[in-house]
């Protein structure tokens, strides 16, 4: 294979958000010992997933109620976060090749008060909350509050987050955005916060609900990482969801966001049609957001289900020279037996398939980052990126 050699004339990568598939070794050190995202819902009932395990997903490792692939269509393993930490800035950026050397900072008892009076002084107003909490919960627990003072509500979680909440009548959306750049800009040396996230909502005391005008303000990733390479290389990038703003922009020629992972497999349809090479980059967020977080395991395992049944028709449109690479970024294992809420150390799962290959599907093992995704992508179309080793070849056997 000579450089610049194109094996697929398109990608399309594939993040389930959070769907992590058993602890890794190093689970002790985050509370994490016998988490196990797909491996708890699998056994909580019999699973129809049909497609992804026709593509190998089953075979990576024992899930109950699913029987392995006789000849898996895709190939097949599984991936681990060398990169400390558990969140989805850290999964996302060593899949393009970065590799941290210490975890971003968490907060499990709200941030500094020096810190946060600096916030309010530079935003003009009071806050409230400072805490972490869930999303939800916080609404309940400080909407009427927020509507009546006019306070943003300012909380983190488990993961490296600073989310601002703001009734979108109260607090507009164009300045809620305004306040998360000031925090963007504040957050930085000790509190270096992997995300800063707009939090907007609408509706009265007791129906608060999320809008979809989320938006994530993340750290600019170092350089080169996966994106950087293939804009040297002229190589379009489309995304789909969060992609863009988790590196921030970065080598992402155009992008759209998403409502939910229903309105994702569409926009992804749709960009199969728009861009006939290059790399679609999603992230389908609903498992963590709505399920893995509130503890929902039926819910968590009918979101699988409706994405498997979307899945059917997407493999279908698919051509035979596209690669369909489909991860996680971490866990978030739902299981009622751990109290915590918070994203769990796991392998991902991956899965790599393309229809010229037909039935041939191969075992990728054990991988020991997630760069190793990023490296056959970047491989794919010619370039390189600092860690991870590529595993093309073992997909055109």
């Amino acid at each position: 294979m000579g450089q610049g050699t194109t094996h697929f004339a398109r990608a399309i990568w594939i993040v389930l958000d959070s769907v992590g598939i058993g602890e890794l070794p190093d689970a002790a050190d985050y509370g994490d010992v016998g988490r196990d995202t797909l491996g708890h819902i699998a056994r909580s009932r019999a699973l129809h997933l049909p497609n992804l395990v026709r593509l190998g997903l089953a075979n990576i490792k024992p899930l109950e109620h699913l029987a392995p692939a006789a000849h898996p269509a895709g190939g097949y393993g599984k991936g681990a976060t060398r990169s400390p930490g558990k969140d989805t800035t850290t999964g996302h950026w060593e899949m393009a090749g970065v590799w941290l050397d210490q975890a971003f900072p968490v907060y499990p008892h709200g941030f500094s008060q020096l810190l946060i009076t600096e916030f309010e002084r530079r935003i003009g107003r009071q806050t409230l909350a400072n805490k972490p909490a869930s999303g939800t919960e916080i609404l309940k627990e400080l909407g009427a509050e927020h509507v009546r003072t006019g306070y943003p509500i300012v909380y983190t979680s488990g993961d490296s987050v600073f989310q601002i909440a703001a009734h979108e009548d109260v607090i507009p959306v164009p300045e809620l955005y305004r306040m998360c750049e000031i925090a963007r800009k504040l957050l930085d040396g000790p509190n270096r916060v992997g995300r800063v996230i707009a939090r907007p909502f609408t509706g009265s005391d007791g129906n608060f609900r999320r809008t979809e005008r989320r938006h994530d303000y993340a750290v600019e990733p170092p350089r080169p990482m996966l994106l950087d390479v293939l804009a040297e290389n002229k190589t379009p990038v489309f995304g789909v969801g969060k992609i863009h703003d988790i590196y921030n922009g970065r080598g992402v020629d155009d992008y759209v966001t998403t409502k939910n992972n229903g309105d994702g497999m569409a926009k992804l349809t749709e960009a199969l049609a728009r861009q006939p090479k290059g790399l679609i980059f999603a992230n389908l967020v609903d498992f963590d957001m709505l399920y893995g977080h509130r503890k929902d395991v039926e819910g968590f395992a009918r979101s699988l289900e409706e994405f498997d049944q979307l899945l059917g028709p997407f493999l279908a449109a698919m051509r035979a020279d596209d690669l369909l690479l489909l991860t996680a970024d971490h866990g978030c294992d739902p299981d009622p037996v751990n109290p915590t809420t918070d994203h769990s150390r796991e392998y991902v799962p991956i899965i790599a398939y393309s229809p010229g290959n037909g039935q041939n599907g191969s075992d990728l093992g054990t991988r020991e980052t997630l760069a190793d995704m990023g490296q056959t992508v970047a491989e794919n179309f010619g370039g390189k990126i600092p860690h991870g080793v590529s595993f093309l070849e073992m997909l055109r056997k």
